[in-house]
């Protein structure tokens, strides 16, 4: 009879492990309410809660564990970002995120649920800011969960789960509501560059770019002495666009001498970096790109004193 009640309790007990163990996992697969955000995923949150795994920020959604701990920020940094300009990145070197469906004042967080699987927030605790992050723009704010999430100029931070290394900024625009934050919090931009500055290329080292973050560019066949001249012309210049006068006043980085404009036998006005002429090109798309580099051997981007990076002397 022992033997008999023995089984009988332990067939009891797995069965009831089976219906939960069961019960979770419909409780995991479903779409309703223990996972609200998951038919709004592709407009408001950009993202499936599969998207990312194993990228160490929760968003797997079968690892609960790690969904529940995301990694904390340590020391935030500041990144040049080619496409976007100042980004505000975590101590490992990911893209911090700030979401247009929360606010600043006050601070509240709108992302729960598949949306914070997807965009998983960033932990208030640990947070500390380094060279190009204002300390005193440093918050949290308590998420419907309890948990404290950090807040950089009263918007709630988040990382995204598609980026998978340093550096990605897959997030984005993403639903035109998610933007890489800046160092105060706002979104990310360009804008504010002057009309000709120097970026850092990780390739290149320090290039010349126009003030939408385009690379510019020399043509070895032109002529800067006695007088700028262009040998680009026709479909030439349909291909590497002149770069428009810009006052000297309106450059960051870039040696004055021989800066100036000059107008073509065509009629175009053209900028020059020490007195040579300087375009940019159709194939680049995007800022940050250099597919113009060594082109025909004779097509270089420009250093600050105007003169071609990588060149052959």
């Amino acid at each position: 009879m022992k033997t008999s009640w023995r089984s009988a309790s332990l067939v009891a007990s797995a069965a009831a492990v089976l219906a939960l163990t069961t019960a979770c996992g419909q409780e995991n697969a479903s779409t309703g309410t223990q996972n609200v955000g998951a038919t709004s995923a592709a407009g408001g949150y950009g993202t499936s809660t599969t998207a990312g795994a194993g990228n160490g920020y929760g968003a797997d959604s079968k690892d609960q564990s790690a969904a529940a701990k995301p990694a904390a920020a340590g020391n935030l940094t500041v990144t040049e970002s080619a496409k976007l300009g100042k980004v505000l990145t975590d101590g490992a070197g990911f893209t911090l995120y700030r979401f247009d469906k929360d606010t600043a004042e006050p601070p509240k967080s709108s992302c729960d649920g598949a949306c914070a699987t997807a965009w998983p927030p960033v932990p208030a605790e640990g947070a500390e800011a380094a060279t190009g992050v204002d300390k005193a723009l440093l918050g949290e704010v308590t998420r419907s969960d309890g948990s404290k999430q950090l807040t950089i100029g009263g918007w709630p931070m988040y990382r995204y789960a598609k980026d998978t290394k340093a550096g990605d900024a897959n997030g984005q625009n993403v639903g035109g509501t998610w933007f890489a934050s800046a160092p105060d919090g706002k979104k990310a931009t360009l804008a504010a560059l002057p009309g000709l500055s120097v970026r850092k290329d990780p390739k290149l080292g320090d290039i010349v770019v126009d003030k939408n973050g385009m690379t510019v560019y020399r043509f070895m066949k032109d002529q800067a002495w006695p007088v700028s001249k262009s040998a680009c012309t026709g479909a030439c210049l349909e291909k590497w666009p002149a770069v428009a006068p810009v006052s000297a006043n309106d450059t960051k980085g870039v040696q004055k001498k021989g800066l100036m404009g000059f107008t073509r036998p065509d009629g175009v006005k053209q900028m020059t970096v020490n007195c040579w002429p300087i375009y940019t090109f159709s194939g680049d798309s995007a800022p940050g790109d250099t597919n113009g580099q060594g082109v025909g051997g004779t097509w270089y981007a420009v250093s600050p004193d105007g003169k071609p990076v990588g060149a052959a002397k």
